[in-house]
């Protein structure tokens, strides 16, 4: 069993104080009733009011539509025949008409740039065959993803009063979503041309506003009915650094996601915690020609931290190792932790091998002292 040797530092990611711009926000700086800002890397919670109380979240739901039709697509070019069920939904729509072919990737930009209800019902039949069976697949998922204060009962968004969220638990989701590449590409597109087979062609306009007014904004849905007020989820990155804030019932949405965003830009940054090959530590071997063997951390390790960061970085090594190493076996770690948790670690690995020592055999080594050479 090996014995490891632990060195831990102190790290002051920052050693000024935090600038003037991250001046505290105070709860009526933000028109929503339920709001919060985080980090999407982490998930850390930067800023919340009423983050925990339920709410309706009217056409925000699509998040959820559109990640799970994305996921259970393998390909998302296949054809879908609309069913009759899904035209002349109430709402935002494109129209579609009974028996229109058109793609599921189609249907999934109408469901996240025009918000289109009729897109949802689509999807919810072709993937579910039906409106509840495709709001159970919403349920297990919001299970599996912990948002436990989340329950849906339609694709869309409609009210229905067991059809509710949090500001936390739809940040999450959207942390989830903005994973997915593809969810990704279609939140992020101002505008795209989709056509069916049987020509229809149509203009995908983004209602989402602060793709146009932000800078950095790269996502990702907004919504409005009127028992939910105007809700909106927005990603935004700069400098390596991604947030995520969520507002429900906000009358001033598009101000108050500028104002959360900016006070996380001002607090947080994309920090490198190691470049390739910074670290080298020499681990004694034993039973082997070799007497020591060179590990280094062999991939760079970033983060996104507070600036006012402390870290605490540890180094595990063992006090030696035995013969029979290969290079680039992981000997050791380095991990660094905030707060007690650990937020990154990169392994320490041999830069070279390490051949044991042959030992003559007992009859080899009778021949020896009778001077007889073996014939190999």
């Amino acid at each position: 069993m090996r014995r490891f040797f632990k060195l831990t530092v102190l790290v002051l990611v920052l050693l000024f104080s935090i600038p003037h711009s991250a001046a505290a926000l105070a709860q009526n700086d933000i028109s929503a009733e339920f709001a919060v800002l985080i980090e999407a890397e982490s998930g850390d919670i930067i800023w919340s009011k009423n983050e925990n109380t339920r709410a309706p979240q009217a056409s925000t739901t699509k998040i959820m539509t559109a990640l799970i039709a994305i996921e259970t697509s393998s390909d998302l070019s296949r054809t879908v025949v609309i069913d009759p069920s899904a035209c002349g939904v109430e709402g935002s729509s494109v129209y579609l008409t009974a028996g229109e072919h058109i793609t599921m990737e189609a249907l999934v930009y109408a469901l996240l740039l025009e918000s289109a209800n009729d897109a949802a019902e689509a999807i919810a039949c072709e993937i579910a065959g039906g409106t509840e069976e495709f709001a159970e697949l919403m349920n297990i998922k919001a299970a599996q993803l912990g948002l436990n204060g989340t329950h849906f009962t339609n694709p869309h968004g409609l009210d229905n009063e067991f059809h509710y969220t949090t500001a936390l638990d739809l940040a999450m989701l959207a942390r989830s979503a903005m994973q997915n590449e593809t969810f990704r590409k279609i939140v992020g597109t101002k505008k795209i041309l989709i056509d069916s087979e049987n020509g229809t062609k149509r203009l995908l306009l983004n209602h989402n506003r602060m793709l146009k007014i932000y800078n950095g904004a790269t996502g990702v849905k907004t919504g409005f009915t009127r028992r939910s007020g105007r809700c909106l989820v927005t990603s935004a990155s700069r400098g390596g650094v991604e947030l995520i804030s969520v507002t429900l019932n906000a009358p001033s949405d598009w101000n108050d996601h500028t104002k959360l965003l900016d006070y996380g830009f001002s607090l947080y940054e994309r920090k490198t915690l190691a470049e390739v090959g910074q670290y080298k530590y020499s681990v004694p071997i034993i039973g082997s020609k070799t007497t020591n063997i060179i590990c280094e951390n062999t991939a760079a390790v970033e983060v996104t931290l507070p600036k006012s960061a402390q870290l605490v970085e540890t180094i595990e090594l063992p006090r030696f190792a035995y013969a029979g190493i290969s290079e680039k076996d992981t000997l050791g770690y380095i991990i660094w932790s905030r707060d007690g948790k650990e937020i990154a670690r990169t392994p320490l690995c041999a830069q070279s091998s390490s051949e044991p020592l042959k030992y003559p055999s007992f009859w080899e080594k009778i021949l020896s002292f009778f001077g007889i050479r073996k014939i190999k």
